[in-house]
């Protein structure tokens, strides 16, 4: 069966970097755009972050341009997440997502449109 496995999250200062890693298996990895979710207590599940298959068409929400950056390894099958200078308003459990592909859109910053989920990592950011 499909499996996604987040790992990298923790505790760490404002101003700090993660590097969370998502493995997928069960999947034909490089058919899937990849995208990352978070969840904030208290708040719907928002996206992040989206890399199309070769990796080279990246996507991002505006409060995370260009302090995260997103990352694949298909020969791995291994979506990354870089997150550098981290704010309080970072914190939240982090999700990978792969949505397989469709020519119905470029990429989707929609949760119901990802087939398959992982369980989340923890990131927070204090202050």
């Amino acid at each position: 069966q499909v499996q996604l496995v987040e790992s990298g999250g923790g505790l760490v200062q404002a101003g700090d970097s993660l590097r969370l890693s998502c493995v997928a298996s069960g999947l034909t990895f490089s058919s899937y755009t990849m995208g990352w979710f978070r969840q904030a207590p208290g708040k719907e599940r928002e996206f992040v972050a989206a890399a199309k298959w070769s990796g080279t068409s990246t996507y991002y929400r505006g409060s995370v341009k260009g302090r995260f950056t997103i990352s694949r390894d298909n020969a791995k099958n291994t979506v990354y997440l870089r997150m550098d200078s981290l704010k309080p308003d970072d914190t939240a459990v982090y999700y990978c997502a792969a949505d397989y592909y469709t020519s119905t859109y470029v990429y989707s910053a929609v949760a119901s449109d990802y087939d398959y989920w992982g369980q989340g990592t923890q990131v927070t950011v204090s202050s």
